[in-house]
């Protein structure tokens, strides 16, 4: 398996920190407001790289950590009127909700910030203790920059001054304007937790370092994990500090291999609320299923900026339905477990980095080749047996093609009109049972009016939107 270390910059080849086992770290959301298409291209994308090691045999410990203190949460709560935990426990439930429609798998550990501040504050008097933090006058804690030698090696960045005046927080009180807050003391009767440093807050960077010590690491390897992965966006600050803030404060470095998705644009402009074009994905379930934004989503590769569009969308739709009507053709016929050339393949391609280019195409493939064998007289057992596997590896590997495929084309039809129509459907049964042919001809007129098509099989009735 090959994996693109963002830190060196290249592709390498994946050797864990222990034989058989991986520790995987995800940075998560922090819960304020819905989640985006920035945070379903990241799911997706380290959901795909937990499935692809799990096929590989490896053993996985997969954590995606929750951020439920921030400022934002602070200022969201003032202004819609709810307490810190009715906030972010509304919003954590919707993530949650959100990732389920998409198939990502939950994670094995999820810290909240708030349930870790022992193990924050524990990293932050390892820091001071090491001479690589210090506190001001009026109590907050800083992490020393100058004091960290490989400071800027994980993303291999040189600060000119004006960046680092960018960053300027807001005090004076700091020996280098590049120096982040560990600790913000709160002297204004906002939220506070009472700390060894005085009452205040943890600082963002601090959370994942402190969470990944406490759940994750190794104690005696050169590494704390295997992998550590989030947005590009992540990479400066965010996981510059975290790095910093590790090695100072253990005897270890904090991850092996780096892994970062590309951004998402939507319609060529980078996703930004300050934009309005923040596409919630609550919003785009509402139109597609969530199986058709999973395929859609991860069919670029996960370094590339993304360009969310609705043309490219439904475009992928099309491309899945083709591999549901194959389902169908072959639907109600057992699936049994089975090695096949088309797996070895598709493995070999998502094992190369996700290339996810090469596997949908592989699909693509054999869902035409499957297909026209189909349409030629024969029986074809051992096609349809073979067909089974490598849509059930699919589903497994890949996440979609999951469902019923008559299901599948219901989407769009509210659930008042499905429960009619699986009424009438029923009661059609029962009259074609009874031998009752003008009922059950009427009943049928009846459910097509609803613009939908109804196929009879050896495993019952079943129906789709037209």
């Amino acid at each position: 398996m090959y994996i693109f270390d963002s830190h060196q910059k290249k592709k390498l080849p994946f050797t864990p920190l222990q034989k058989g086992k991986v520790k995987l770290y995800v940075c998560g959301p922090t819960v304020y407001d819905n989640a985006h298409l920035g945070h379903a291209k990241s799911s997706l994308v380290f959901d795909l790289l937990r499935r692809v090691l799990v096929a590989n045999g490896y053993d996985v410990t997969y954590a995606r950590n929750i951020t439920d203190i921030d400022d934002k949460i602070i200022n969201k709560a003032k202004e819609s009127g709810k307490t810190i935990k009715e906030l972010t426990d509304f919003y954590t439930e919707a993530f949650h909700k959100d990732m389920q429609a998409i198939g990502v798998q939950k994670p094995d550990i999820e810290p909240k910030a708030t349930q870790s501040l022992e193990a924050m504050q524990q990293m932050i008097q390892k820091l001071l203790d090491n001479n690589h933090a210090y506190q001001t006058p009026s109590g907050d804690v800083y992490f020393d920059t100058q004091s960290d030698s490989e400071y800027l090696t994980l993303s291999n960045r040189v600060q000119n001054e004006e960046e680092k005046q960018n960053r300027v927080e807001s005090s004076q009180e700091k020996k280098n304007s590049a120096d982040f807050a560990l600790w913000k003391s709160v002297q204004d009767g906002t939220i506070s937790f009472d700390s060894p440093f005085g009452k205040g807050r943890p600082g963002w960077h601090l959370e994942c370092s402190a969470m990944i010590e406490k759940h994750l690491a190794y104690d005696d390897l050169e590494y704390a994990i295997d992998i550590h992965g989030g947005g590009a966006d992540l990479l400066f600050p965010h996981h510059e500090n975290e790095a910093a803030q590790t090695r100072c404060s253990t005897n270890h470095q904090l991850a092996k291999y780096w892994i970062h998705n590309g951004f998402v644009n939507i319609d060529g402009e980078k996703m930004s609320k300050s934009l309005g074009n923040s596409f919630f994905l609550k919003d785009a379930l509402k139109e597609y299923q969530g199986e058709v934004l999973r395929f859609y989503l991860l069919s670029t590769h996960y370094r590339s900026d993304f360009n969310f569009n609705t043309q490219d969308l439904e475009s992928a739709k099309k491309r899945l339905d083709k591999l549901y009507r194959l389902k169908k053709r072959l639907f109600g016929l057992e699936v049994k477990e089975e090695q096949t050339p088309f797996q070895t393949k598709l493995l070999e391609a998502l094992s190369d980095d996700l290339n996810v280019s090469f596997a949908f195409a592989l699909i693509d493939e054999m869902v035409t080749n499957a297909n026209e064998i189909l349409d030629t007289k024969g029986k074809h057992k051992e096609l349809k047996r073979q067909t089974l596997a490598n849509l059930a590896y699919i589903e497994k590997v890949l996440g979609f093609g999951q469902q019923n495929p008559f299901e599948y084309f219901q989407f769009g039809i509210d659930e008042t009109t499905k429960e009619k129509i699986n009424t009438l459907i029923e009661q059609r049964t029962q009259a074609k049972k009874a031998k009752d042919f003008a009922l059950s001809d009427k009943l049928r007129d009846e459910i097509l009016a609803y613009g939908v098509q109804l196929m009879d099989t050896p495993s019952g009735t079943f129906w789709e939107k037209v």
